[in-house]
């Protein structure tokens, strides 16, 4: 089960931290990434973390003012959002998967956990 929150209001050029708490005692073995949905747009990928943490990978909308990191022993994931854009607000999902092969990190597809959603609104 994945728990996302963090998300709310800031004005443009501002910072947010989204946090992924996951039970369970194998979610180091889990893939694990962020995507958005943005009214009336497709779900998209932001970011992902490999299982093991051995590689990150970010959307070119994130590169450069987003970083996932994850910490094993607390069972969470992090996304810190600098340099916000009125651009960025949507939904931000969490999904986890054990079973995700490299080539498919960005389809939301072949994610098979999900969190709930955190809002994220930029105010310009």
């Amino acid at each position: 089960q994945l728990q996302a929150s963090g998300g709310g209001l800031v004005q443009a050029g501002g910072s947010l931290r989204l946090s992924c708490a996951a039970s369970g005692r194998t979610f180091r073995t889990y893939t694990v990434a962020w995507f958005r949905q943005a009214p009336g747009k497709e779900r998209e990928f932001v970011t992902a973390i490999f299982r093991g943490g051995s590689s990150i990978h970010y959307a070119e909308s994130a590169k450069g003012r987003f970083a996932m990191s994850r910490d094993n022993a607390k069972n969470t994931v992090n996304l810190q959002m600098n340099s916000l854009k009125p651009e960025d607000t949507a939904v931000y999902y969490c999904a986890a998967s054990r079973t995700i092969i490299m080539s498919s990190l960005r389809r939301d597809q072949a994610y098979d956990h999900w969190g709930q959603g955190t809002q994220v609104t930029v105010s310009s």
